[in-house]
Order: structure tokens, then C-alpha cells, then sequence
């Protein structure tokens, strides 16, 4: 009995150091075979290439950047036509003056070209002109529109502006914390003035002088009351004024341009109105009012002609 128990024993201990060690060897080749850890001895055996390459990138976007940096111009002043419209428009950079530059050369082959294949007939040629200008004109009006728009934006929301930098001013804040606070606190109802404020608190901690900032601000919106607001500052900063009162007065004449330009608009809907008016609601209105009793006219005489 004893014997088998000690024969029992050396089997059990046997098989226990078989099933261990198939065990071990098994998860060691799985964990070497894991698709983690594939990954990692990838990662690990690529890091030095992509170190290098990190590092050649590193250069060349560096060395491009310097080569722009000598190109690009470095005040509004400098800026060519057709990238100031683009700033005026809240594009800034070369690459949205490329874009407007190809937009004016491919719209009218495009849509020449269009016109040229699939219109026949006498008008051909016409049509194919016709449809040119149309493709040279349209991204100028388009841009047109979104200068205009973005100027009124700027317009409406300066006194606001304004009356935030009377309130921070009054607080003990300085003149460049309380363009950063409206530009923080104008970011929903006014983003284009919002992002022109925070230009201008870029370009101060970027070192220029504030004079040279506003004036920078003037040349990207092109407002005129951006133009009154910064010549009044730079007569109030010269002669020792009041900054918190000259802006308090300029508020108000800010906010009465507003009505002034709300009622302007106000007084114009009545002209514009007369063109809906005259093809679109008054020949319904004939059609509806008239339209019987022109058919009743026709029968009777019709009838008449006929006894």
C-alpha cells in the first residue's frame, strides 16, 4: 500500500513539473508571438530611423520657414493687393492669395471650356465669352461680399468694444489687459473684432509698440471707425490724456453711428420692397382679383359674337 502511494506520488510530482514547464515554454512563446509585442520590438528597432528622420524634417521645416520668413512681408504695409483684400477679408498668409490668384485663372477655362462643349448653335461663342467673364468675376465678388460683411461685423460690435474697455480701464486694469479681456469677452457675438483684438495683443507681447499694433489693425480691417478709434488713441496717448474718457466719448459717437446706420437701413426697405412687390406679389394679386372677371368678359362676348 505504501508502495503504491509512493508510486502514485511520483507521478502526480512528475506530471506537475511536465504541465509547469509546458506551461512556462508556452507563455513565453506567446507573449514573444504577441501581436503587442510585435508592435513594441517594431517600435523599438524603427525609433532610431525615425529619430533621424524626425531630426531631417526638423531641419528642412526649419531652414523653409527661415526662406518665408525672408520672403513674406513683414508688416500690412508690405502685403501685396491682393493679400491685403485677403486680410481685410480675415485671410492671412500667402496661401489664401494663392488661392484667390488660381480660383481667377481656372473659373473662366472651367467654365468657358463648359460652355464651349455643350452649347451649340450661333451663340457658341458668345456664351462661351459670356460664361469666361462670369468665372474671372465671381471670386472677386464673392470675396467682395465676405470683406463687406466682415467690416460691418466689426463695425457693430466696436462699441461694445469700446464701452468693455471704458469698464476694465475704470477697474484699474491697463489698456493692453482690457484688450485681452474684450477679446475674450466678444469671442461669441463679434469673432472677426474678437480675432483682430487678439492680434493685436499678439503682436504687443511679440514685442511691437502698441501705436504700431493699432495701426496694423487699422490696415487689416480698413473700417473707418477703426481708423477714428486709433487716430484718437494715439492723440490721447501723445498729449497725456485720459484714455477712459476720450473712449467714452468716442462710445457714444460710436453707438450713434450705429442707429444712425440702423435707421439708414430701415429707411431703404421701403424701395426695396417695390421690386417683390411689383413681379412677384401684384401679378398673383391681378391673376386672383381680375382673373374672373376677364373670364366672364371673354364669354359674354364670345357668347354675342356667336347670336
Amino acid at each position: 500500500m505504501s508502495h503504491e502511494l509512493e508510486l502514485l506520488l511520483t507521478f502526480a510530482a512528475l506530471f506537475g513539473a511536465v504541465a509547469l514547464a509546458s506551461g512556462s515554454v508556452a507563455a513565453l512563446a506567446l507573449s514573444r508571438t504577441a501581436p503587442g509585442r510585435r508592435r513594441l520590438r517594431t517600435l523599438t528597432a524603427e525609433t532610431p530611423s525615425l529619430m533621424k528622420t524626425s531630426a531631417t524634417l526638423a531641419t528642412s521645416t526649419t531652414a523653409m520657414v527661415q526662406r518665408l520668413a525672408s520672403v513674406l512681408p513683414k508688416s500690412p504695409k508690405e502685403m501685396s493687393r491682393v493679400q491685403k483684400r485677403m486680410m481685410h477679408a480675415g485671410y492671412h498668409g500667402l496661401g489664401p492669395a494663392v488661392v484667390l490668384t488660381a480660383c481667377e485663372c481656372a473659373l473662366p477655362v472651367i467654365l468657358g471650356g463648359a460652355a464651349f462643349l455643350f452649347v451649340h448653335g450661333a451663340m457658341k461663342l458668345v456664351l462661351t465669352a459670356l460664361a469666361a467673364m462670369v468665372g474671372y468675376v465671381t471670386p472677386g465678388l464673392v470675396l467682395r461680399r465676405l470683406i463687406a460683411t466682415r467690416q460691418k461685423a466689426i463695425q457693430n460690435g466696436l462699441p461694445d468694444a469700446l464701452d468693455l474697455f471704458i469698464v476694465c480701464l475704470e477697474a484699474g486694469s491697463s489698456l493692453d489687459q482690457a484688450i485681452l479681456k474684450t477679446s475674450q469677452d466678444l469671442d461669441v457675438p463679434y469673432p472677426p473684432l474678437a480675432e483682430e483684438l487678439r492680434m493685436i495683443t499678439t503682436e504687443m507681447r511679440a514685442g511691437k509698440l502698441r501705436i504700431e499694433a493699432f495701426k496694423n489693425f487699422v490696415s487689416r480691417t480698413g473700417v473707418d471707425d477703426v481708423r477714428a478709434l486709433v487716430n484718437m488713441l494715439v492723440q490721447a496717448d501723445r498729449f497725456g490724456t485720459s484714455i477712459a474718457l476720450a473712449l467714452r466719448t468716442h462710445a457714444d459717437t460710436s453707438r450713434t453711428k450705429r442707429r444712425q446706420r440702423a435707421e439708414e437701413r430701415a429707411q431703404k426697405i421701403g424701395v426695396k420692397l417695390v421690386f417683390p412687390l411689383v413681379f412677384c406679389l401684384f401679378p398673383a394679386f391681378y391673376v386672383v382679383t381680375l382673373g374672373p372677371a376677364v373670364i366672364k368678359f371673354l364669354q359674354f362676348f364670345a357668347e354675342n359674337t356667336i347670336r
